[in-house]
């Protein structure tokens, strides 16, 4: 699959192409206060797994904190935003700019959501980040929504999330 880098087109994935309705691959990832935890399958609540290359870009950081903004209210939701990030510097990013509606994480450490879930930037300048994405999981696990946002430098369509979100939980 293909998506743009400032215009430029760039491969992710590893030939893994989630659909809606397949079971969302289970994956560990680490908090920012380094604790493992694992995303995916089914869980007690509706999982929100929002991807993003780097917490330390404007359109990113942006991005986190607008749905940082958006979820504050909602039940039934467990948000997660993932990036390479560390987890030091998720940790300052999210005290520096109050982020504390949702859970950030890294997939530094195994590399299995970038794997599982087939969004690694495989080519040009972010090589190897995650590419910019939402996944809406069900109780049961399944996947009930993705957004595979064209362009990188963009933000994601916000109020599509939210209105799936809603229809869901």
């Amino acid at each position: 699959m293909k998506v743009k880098f400032k215009g430029q087109e760039v491969q992710i994935g590893n030939g893994i192409e989630l659909k809606v309705g397949d079971k969302a691959p289970v994956a560990r990832v680490v908090t920012t206060d380094l604790q493992e935890i694992e995303v995916g399958g089914s869980k007690d609540k509706v999982q929100v797994l929002i991807t993003v290359p780097s917490l330390d870009t404007p359109v990113c950081a942006t991005e986190t904190k607008r749905f940082n903004e958006l979820i504050a209210n909602k039940e039934g939701i467990f948000p997660v935003v993932i990036s390479m990030d560390l987890p030091f510097a998720s940790k300052r990013f999210c005290t520096t700019e109050g982020v504390d509606n949702l859970i950030v994480a890294s997939d530094f450490r195994y590399g299995e959501f970038k794997r599982n879930y087939g969004i690694e930037i495989k080519e040009g300048p972010l090589a190897g980040l995650l590419a910019r994405t939402i996944f809406v999981v069900d109780k049961d696990g399944a996947i009930r929504y993705i957004q595979i946002v064209p362009e990188i430098t963009q933000e994601p369509d916000y109020d599509d999330v939210i209105k799936t979100i809603e229809q869901i939980v």
